[in-house]
């Protein structure tokens, strides 16, 4: 596991792109921060977002969580170049040739995917206990660490992303052309989702859909939102906590994902 891990980690580190990509990545994790410096003017009231909540604990491990996911899309380019270039440069037949399996080549990227989302949770964590702690009105241990199943939702959907694009540059070997079919696989599952107005359980069942559902939306939490929503009377009651459900069904995306990559390799003439 530790010779696979290492022959990827090599590979990502001498390609300039995936350094760079991978270094901006953490940077904007980082940049979290910088949402503490927006103010604005809402009803001619100077509002600083730091002020109104967002920073608070537990809230806050809902709300960087689902800020940070957005920021994965860097990793994913990462990971589809990954596999393109393995196709580009003719790595993946000098592997085989070497005496790598499939099975170990697969497992070689699957471990990469777990590795950026382990790595990723991590260091969303310690940057939301930094800013919690700089910002929140709560310094109780039993309010700080309570709600870290987002955490526990972050690490599962950064692994499924990661394998739906590990699948996606095995299957398209290019990776703008993966990228593409990634976009043009959103608009299908929104449209056919909308369009065709499915149950909402089997809408849960889509991919990309059932990865959403792990952190949902996080404003509508806000004091000052639910405030909004009670002068305008449409007032909403919400279900934000994780649901174990959530969790199998993306789990469930990742192992089909891997076999799918697997199966794919297995079946191509390299």
């Amino acid at each position: 596991m530790k010779r696979l891990l290492s022959i990827e980690l090599q590979k990502i580190w001498k390609s300039r792109s995936s350094r760079i990509l991978t270094i901006t990545y953490f940077v904007l994790l980082t940049s979290l921060a910088l949402i503490t410096t927006i103010n604005f003017k809402f009803i001619g009231i100077d509002i600083r977002l730091a002020d109104v909540g967002i920073f608070n604990f537990p809230f806050i491990w809902h709300f960087n969580t689902f800020i940070a996911a957005f920021l994965k899309i860097f990793l994913a380019i990462v990971i589809v170049s990954m596999i393109s270039n393995e196709y580009s440069y003719g790595t993946l037949k000098q592997n085989l040739i070497d005496g790598m399996s499939k099975k170990e080549f697969i497992m070689s990227k699957f471990l990469t995917v777990i590795l950026f989302a382990l790595i990723s949770t991590v260091y969303i964590f310690i940057v939301t206990l930094i800013l919690g702690y700089g910002y929140s009105s709560y310094d109780e241990p039993a309010i700080v660490f309570s709600e870290l199943d987002y955490l526990v939702a972050f690490l599962i959907k950064l692994s499924a992303f990661f394998s739906f694009c590990l699948f996606l540059g095995l299957l398209i070997k290019r990776s703008a052309f993966a990228l593409g079919f990634l976009v043009v696989w959103f608009i299908i599952e929104r449209v056919f989702i909308g369009a065709v107005r499915v149950p909402e359980w089997m809408a849960d069942l889509f991919p990309l859909q059932s990865m959403w559902n792990l952190i949902d939306w996080p404003f509508p939490r806000l004091e000052a939102y639910q405030q909004l929503e009670k002068m305008n009377g449409s007032a909403v009651v919400r279900d934000y906590s994780v649901h174990l459900s959530s969790m199998m069904i993306a789990v469930a995306w990742i192992v089909i994902f891997v076999l799918l990559s697997y199966k794919l390799l297995q079946k191509r003439d390299l």
